[in-house]
């Protein structure tokens, strides 16, 4: 008789970043462990770098449109440029509701076929898929010119129990 399954228990990696450049190329490195189906979820505080993290997966993804933050038309499709997944960048900063009111971005229907990385999704889009990727940048915060950021990236789910999230730190 088989052994059940173990559970996927998260992994994690920790990075210190000290400036812009530095996200975007961390951003650049994470689309290489980055395929269609992936879902990740950018958390810190205003300002903290999460745009600037997701300008740089679109460079390393290879897709068209520059990557800016969707505040105010809350998700854009920059379409591959290579034959990759599309990146679907959301940002549910203005909205309230759970799942129920991120339906009508169909995240659904193109999670299979792309990577959607969503700004401030927590208690939003945690239903999409147990496979996730969750990334928080901390900050200091205040009047501060301090561009130093502590990022955890945190793999959800059989995904993530394979993928290297250790090379991001090379």
């Amino acid at each position: 008789m088989e052994a059940p399954a173990a559970p996927h228990g998260p992994t994690e990696t920790r990075l210190t970043i000290t400036s812009p450049e530095q996200m975007r190329e961390l951003g650049r490195r994470l689309a290489k462990v980055l395929r269609a189906g992936d879902l990740v979820m950018l958390s810190g505080e205003l300002g903290a770098g999460k745009t600037t993290l997701t300008r740089g997966l679109g460079e390393g993804l290879g897709v068209r449109g520059a990557v800016t933050s969707p505040t105010f038309v809350i998700a854009r499709v920059h379409p591959s440029l290579g034959g990759g997944p599309p990146l679907v960048h959301v940002d549910a900063y203005r909205l309230g509701g759970g799942l129920d009111e991120m339906e009508d971005l169909d995240l659904d229907v193109s999670l299979p076929d792309s990577v959607i990385v969503v700004e401030w999704g927590e208690g939003k889009v945690e239903e999409l898929t147990e496979d996730r990727l969750q990334i928080v940048i901390h900050r200091a915060v205040g009047d501060t010119t301090d561009e130093v950021r502590h990022v955890s990236l945190t793999g959800l789910g059989a995904r993530w129990s394979e993928a290297a999230l250790e090379t991001l730190t090379a």
